[in-house]
């Protein structure tokens, strides 16, 4: 009698170490359970994903279902979902680095099928066949992400240009309209490092302390450490936004830098477009002189009414700062000097992308030349400058020119005291 007490609390104990769902750990039986019935009609579409996902994407499927948006668990199809997670572990299968990624970082930064509010396009199985060229013969992951960063702009054939249709534009979108800004640009190739099997999210910020604007770039792991990259690369951990970010104030969130993420975390990814943070920020204690523009996004977020939390995000903004304060241990600005932020404009609408010429811009004091460069073009992001370190107080020349365009005119500019200053140099 005992032997068949103990034998049926074994066989009940081993029963509720048992998952519900076959091929997937018991640990997402609740997830799985609340996803299905917040679902309502489309739960079948769902069970079905998960129900004919392979054995060694079981677990996988089960991730991405369990910490879907409620948008999406309502609206994605089967055919859909599997479809995507068929391609990412084809390139699990197919690349080494992809393979020796820990679980927990394939089914955040690899396997998901949009990175914040975009539309959800399927781009996954065209994307494994666009860009597998670029990381082809690549030893290492770095190789084949910065063949890809130097080739996706020819690839979808997208440029920079403020008159996208939405500032979250999705890849096939972005593509049908050869255009995108930052964010649009930056799902573009996450999800294009993603389709390798690189390990890639979205990082930006809601706005800079200078209050000159916001941006949103990529990010990929290397060797456990997060570096960042843009759709317009210069090198890892490098671009024009990195003082920008470096100045973030760590104790005021609107200045924080954030990256984004499919799991929930503590917060949302405040840095997305759909208006989240203006729930956090006070318009009334923003500066006067940007406090309208605000004023619009929390009413456009108001009136829009999404309270759903499309992304997930975290605080970044420490190790930017510090990222920062390395890159600059050998060109601190001295007491005397100020860094100029120059941009040269074919007419005084200063405010449009499409007014700036990219130019030769020399500097020169006392007839001595002491630097020069290229202006930022037309498809650049708004934020970036063409940076010189100058002397405070003094008067120096400025030559733009562009033998194309038959441009060669001069400037004086005087330099100020503070340690930035923007200068926009007019042709017209």
């Amino acid at each position: 009698m005992n032997k068949l007490v103990t034998l049926l609390v074994f066989i009940a104990l081993a029963w509720g170490c048992q998952s519900k769902y076959p091929g997937v750990p018991k640990t997402y039986n609740t997830l799985l359970e609340t996803a299905f019935a917040n679902a309502g009609e489309n739960s079948a579409e769902l069970q079905k994903a998960l129900s004919e996902s392979p054995k060694e994407q079981k677990e996988g499927m089960a991730f991405i279902i369990s910490y879907m948006p409620q948008r999406d668990l309502t609206t994605l199809k089967a055919d859909f979902l599997l479809e995507n997670s068929e391609y990412a572990y084809k390139a699990r299968e197919k690349y080494a680095w992809c393979a020796a990624l820990p679980d927990s970082v394939f089914f955040n930064e690899v396997l998901p099928y949009a990175n914040i509010s975009e539309e959800r396009d399927a781009w996954r199985k065209d994307f494994y066949q666009r860009f597998a060229k670029y990381a082809e013969g690549k030893d290492d992951m770095v190789s084949a992400l910065m063949s890809i960063a130097k080739n996706i702009k020819d690839e979808v054939n997208v440029e920079y240009n403020t008159k996208r249709s939405r500032v979250d534009i999705s890849p096939f979108q972005a593509m049908k309209e050869n255009m995108a800004t930052c964010t649009g640009l930056s799902i573009l190739l996450t999800d294009a490092y993603r389709s390798v099997g690189i390990p890639s999210r979205l990082a930006g910020t809601a706005m800079w302390t200078n209050y000159k604007g916001n941006h949103t770039w990529s990010e990929v792991l290397i060797k456990d450490e997060w570096q960042f990259i843009e759709y317009y690369p210069d090198a890892l951990n490098k671009s024009w936004f990195l003082a920008d970010a470096g100045k973030s104030d760590p104790e005021n969130m609107l200045h924080w830098v954030y990256a984004a993420s499919y799991k929930p975390t503590d917060m949302p990814y405040y840095a997305a477009p759909d208006g989240r943070i203006m729930e956090v920020v006070d318009v009334n204690k923003l500066p006067e002189n940007v406090r309208p523009r605000f004023e619009k996004m929390k009413a456009r977020s108001e009136k829009s009414n999404k309270k759903e939390t499309l992304a997930w995000g975290q605080n970044v903004t420490q190790r930017y700062i510090d990222i920062y304060k390395e890159s600059v241990k050998n060109s601190q600005l001295k007491e005397d000097e100020l860094m100029a932020n120059v941009v040269v404009f074919d007419d005084n609408n200063t405010s449009k992308s499409e007014s700036r010429l990219s130019c030769r811009v020399d500097v020169s004091l006392d007839e001595k030349n002491v630097n020069f460069g290229y202006s930022p073009r037309k498809t650049d992001d708004m934020n970036q400058f063409l940076q010189f370190k100058l002397k405070k107080g003094t008067n120096y020349k400025f030559v733009v020119s562009n033998p194309e365009n038959k441009i060669k005119k001069e400037f004086s500019i005087n330099t100020g005291t503070n340690e930035i200053q923007d200068i926009s140099l007019v042709l017209k």
